[in-house]
This record gives structure tokens, sequence and C-alpha cells, in this order.
């Protein structure tokens, strides 16, 4: 149920590493107006839907369907949240559930740590945050990531995010690190949009060079420029965590972004931290999708490439629509969905009918709610 398509024997190490391991899940929640822009989602079929999708999907991942949501989950074109996914895992295996707000429009409906942060403006701006909120984010992840980590034993930290419009800005840092990532991001659309995120990014670095900005400057000066705030809280865990615990970097090209947003600032800032001990996990939605190229640019992330690994999880054969959307290419990934599986099959060696019932359990409790 676990396939690893980049650095295989690193890869490899790392899952015997920690296999019967229960893992500790933390979630970070971010916005950005990037995810506004219509037709740049479709993590909620209408900008306002867009505006709660973090907060709904939060509430869901602590509290599950059983409980009326303040925020509930948004409606989307097609398919439904992934973390009805997370959520599966995390009840079944009785995952601690950590939530960070790095910065969102309204407060969250559930216990979440709030980071101090603030959401950005859209990338296209050239000016998403102040230099100051990215520093103080980024302090906040270091400490974060050894506070989670200080309390696992022989184990590893999930990272995930819940960031609408994320895999834009994902391109932006990229491209913004020197890295070629144009056509090979993914998107929650069947079909993704890579016309329309990248003259997103085109137009928010041009404005960060015509603010007086270099073309290579410092890393968290980028993610001030075009970034959002989940990336630099994120590689501060990530970072910190990697020193005495293993990390699963949750979702795709968000998280491969991540991870090249890492290296840069661990090479900028002269900080130790060790590769070997990263992942990034996602699913096989977003690992071969065919309207991306995931490999490719895990491949072209410079002198260290993560180990990519992806869950082989299906929903041809389920009984929801809502769920064999996936298989046409909505949705993909999210919340940490990927990371989720791989954990269950990691921890529990469940197989795809334990992940199927434990999934679709979710969608019918979500119904009977309603």
């Amino acid at each position: 149920m676990i396939r690893i398509y980049t650095q295989i024997e690193q890869g490899e190490k790392w899952l015997a590493q920690y296999r019967g391991c229960i893992p500790v899940f933390a979630c970070v929640l971010g916005f950005t107006d990037t995810g506004l822009i219509p037709g740049i989602s479709a993590a909620g079929n209408t900008p306002e839907a867009r505006k709660y999708t973090a907060c709904a999907d939060a509430e869901f991942l602590y509290y599950g369907a059983g409980r009326k949501p303040l925020y509930p989950l948004p409606p989307l074109t097609a398919g439904a949240s992934p973390v009805l996914i997370s959520r599966a895992v995390v009840e079944a295996l009785n995952i601690p559930v950590y939530l960070f707000n790095a910065g969102l429009p309204q407060p969250a409906a559930v216990p979440v740590i709030d980071l101090g942060g603030s959401p950005a403006k859209c990338l296209s701006t050239g000016d998403a945050m102040e230099i100051t909120t990215v520093h103080h984010l980024f302090k906040q992840g270091l400490l974060w990531g050894e506070r989670l980590a200080s309390n696992i034993q022989e184990g590893y930290v999930i990272l995930g995010e819940c960031v609408v419009g994320g895999t834009t800005t994902a391109l932006a840092i990229l491209t913004g690190v020197g890295i070629d990532a144009v056509g090979k991001v993914n998107s929650s659309h069947p079909v993704c949009n890579h016309t329309q995120k990248w003259e997103v990014v085109q137009a928010g670095l041009k404005r960060m060079r015509e603010s007086g900005r270099g073309e290579f400057l410092d890393p968290l000066e980028l993610v001030a420029a075009v970034g959002d705030p989940m990336q630099v809280v994120v590689a501060g865990m990530a970072i910190a965590a990697s020193r005495s615990c293993g990390v699963m970097l949750a979702g795709g090209t968000q998280m491969l972004a991540v991870y090249a947003l890492m290296s840069a600032i661990a090479d900028t800032y002269d900080l130790s931290w060790q590769p070997t001990a990263v992942v990034v996990g996602t699913t096989r939605w977003v690992a071969e999708d065919p309207t991306g190229g995931t490999v490719d640019l895990a491949l072209s992330l410079g002198k260290t490439i993560p180990p990519l690994l992806a869950t082989q999880l299906s929903f041809t054969n389920s009984r929801h629509p809502q769920l064999q959307a996936y298989e046409q290419g909505f949705v993909k990934e999210g919340v940490g969905a990927g990371s989720a599986c791989i954990a269950a099959s990691l921890s529990q060696n469940w197989q795809q009918n334990q992940l199927l019932t434990a999934i679709e359990a979710q969608l019918d409790q979500l119904k009977d709610c309603l």
C-alpha cells in the first residue's frame, strides 16, 4: 500500500525505521488571498466558500461528523474533502492531533495553537506578508518542531497543511529558489490550471523585483513576497524536528516546495538539519497525476532530494460517487490525507479494504448528520 517514487533506498530505510510506530499528527492552517482568485482552486466551489475551507477541515479533523460544525465542509465542484481520509485514520489509530493557526481570516472552532501570524495577500502583489511576520512564524516553527519532537520516542511526526491556493504559492516559492517547476505542480482540478497559476506567479515575481528585491534573495524575504504563512512554519518545524525524530511532510506540490524552502533556509542561515530524516508523503492521485509532474519535480530539488512516498489507496470500487471522483482527478490530496494512509499501513499494516471501509464510514456518518 506504500510506493516509493524517488530515493528508493533512503525511503525503504525510513519506512523500516518507523514500521509499527504511531506518529504525532500536526496540521498547520493558513490562508492566502491567492485562493480567492476565480478558478484558481477547487477546494470550495466559490471564492466565498474557500475562505472557510481551512476552518471547516480543521473542525472535522478534530471532532469528526458527530458534532454540529460551526464551519460545515464547503461544497466542492466534485468529490469530498480529503479530511474524511485523514479523520478516518487519526480516529481509528487514536493518533494525537495538534492544530496550528499560522494565519486564518477568522477564528477556528477547535482548540488551536495560535502562532501569531496573519493571512497572506495575493502573491500577485509581490508583497504577500510583512517580513517581520515571516521571521516570527519561522521562529515559532522552530520552537514547535522542537517541542513536538521532544515528546516522540523513536517515532515520527506528520506535518500536514490546509491552505487553499497553496499549490500556486508553492509554484512561486519553487520558482523563486531557482527550481524549474512550471507545468509540474498539481491542483485540486482534474486538469491542472498551469497557465493560470504561472500568470499569477509571474506577476508576483515581477512586482517583487520591481520593489527593489533582487533575483536571488533571502528565502524568508521570498516567502514574504510571494508565499503563504503555512510554508515557513512547516519549514521551521521540519528543520527542528528532523534533528531528533522522523518527519513526514504531508502533501504533494506544497510539501515539495516546503522541502526546497527548508534547504534554502538552512543554507542561508547555516542551520543544522537531517535531510535523511525527512520524507514527503502523499497520494497516488498526486504522485501519478497525468496533468502534473510530481516525480520530476521531486527529482529537480537540487543537492538533497527527498524520498517521495504515496499511498496506493484506490476509490475505484467505492460505493460513494464523491470518493470515486478522486479517480477522475478531483481533489487528490489535502489535510495530510496521503500521509495518514501511509501511517495506517506502516503502523497497523492496513490494506486497501481497511482504509476504504474506514473512509466510507466517515462519509456515511457525515451524511447521517446532514
